[in-house]
């Protein structure tokens, strides 16, 4: 009969010799991603395919029986799917940062460590960095689930030629962070205004004196903090570890279910993946019924709406642009017929894009 110890070092064994089997098995991947490339051609983002990866995940996610959990096979396939990408063509990735804002997580988790990452300092230098040339795709945030859209992203998709290419909707965790780690010590707290307002029950619960200090970004306010013992940071656990700060409490958003989506904009138009999302912008004439009338295009062809927002349309006063989001592809005969239509009706109609719908994660710090 086997002795523990002697049941403990058989089973590292085994651990080993599967090791061994796993990695020559990434190895053999990556062979055949790089034969991949060889058959590509066009521009160096025409090697991301989001629709492509969309179908990894699904069939995977599909075939587990654990007991790996899915967040978990999802974030190793991440970085096998990155590292690979990265052998095929290296791909440049720019976001609004500074680094370690939200962004940059949710960069990250979509494209992985491999991928080469730029930061921008306002949404409309991610769409520049874009149109440029300087970075194959960009990510920017486009609403949160509790403080809404963000304009800023709007305008600039009315705008730019580039189109939506992916989605990332991932959940937003903030943490309490300081130099010390101690909340008595706290005089001030540094944030974005919108973090701020994700966490304002429980600042005026626990920290009713301290002064609120609005600041561009949370990785900048981490910065901040961290040149003073007396101040804290509302920020990412990646923004706290980059500043050196420890956690003085961590989720302390009011809403558990507190999710932000971001966009990845690029110059191509992604494939269908069987499970898409189509976002458009269109005007209207201003007379009584035309909206009505514009959405029934999209009811009578079986079109379910997932979002609709107004904008001024910044031509003519009182003039509206109407963003819409609905399920289904571009190539979807259904799709197809319904923006026919509604481009008769409207007298403005702009597509910004059909793509995958994202796999709703949570933020990892």
């Amino acid at each position: 009969m086997k002795t523990e110890h002697a049941k403990l070092d058989e089973l590292r064994s085994n651990i080993d010799k599967i090791d061994d089997q796993v990695l020559q098995l990434l190895n053999l991947r990556a062979q055949q991603a790089v034969e991949v490339g060889k058959y590509k051609s066009g521009p160096a983002a025409e090697f991301y395919v989001p629709s492509r990866e969309k179908q990894i995940y699904t069939r995977l996610l599909k075939a587990n029986e654990g007991p790996m959990p899915d967040d978990a096979i999802r974030a190793v396939f991440r970085e096998i799917i990155s590292a690979c990408l990265n052998l095929e063509q290296p791909l440049t990735i720019a976001f609004l940062g500074p680094e370690a804002t939200f962004t940059h997580v949710a960069s990250m988790e979509h494209f992985g460590q491999s991928a080469r990452y730029s930061p921008s300092p306002t949404i409309r230098d991610v769409f520049g960095q874009v149109e440029r040339g300087h970075a194959h795709y960009g990510v920017v945030p486009i609403e949160n689930s509790t403080e809404g859209v963000v304009n800023y992203t709007l305008d600039s998709l009315v705008d730019t030629n580039l189109a939506i290419c992916a989605e990332i909707e991932m959940g937003i965790t903030h943490h309490l962070m300081s130099t010390s780690g101690k909340i008595e010590l706290v005089r001030r707290v540094y944030s974005h205004p919108h973090a701020i307002a994700q966490c304002r029950q429980w600042l005026e619960m626990n920290l009713p004196k301290v002064e609120l200090i609005d600041i561009t970004s949370t990785s900048r306010a981490a910065q901040l903090a961290s040149e003073h013992e007396d101040a804290a940071a509302i920020c990412s656990e990646l923004a706290g570890k980059h500043y050196q700060m420890t956690p003085i409490v961590k989720k302390i958003e009011d809403n558990p279910n507190n999710f932000t989506r971001f966009i990845i904009v690029g110059n191509n138009k992604a494939r269908k993946s069987g499970n898409d999302k189509t976002s458009i912008v269109f005007a209207l004439n201003h007379a009584v019924g035309q909206l009505h009338g514009a959405l029934r295009i999209l009811s009578d062809n079986s079109i379910n709406l997932t979002k609709i927002e107004s904008r001024p349309s910044k031509i003519k006063t009182w003039e509206y642009l109407f963003h819409v989001d609905f399920e289904g592809h571009l190539e979807d005969e259904n799709v197809h017929t319904a923006l026919r239509e509604l481009e008769m009706k409207s007298i403005f109609l702009k597509v910004l894009g059909s793509y995958p719908k994202s796999i709703r994660t949570r933020e990892r710090g």
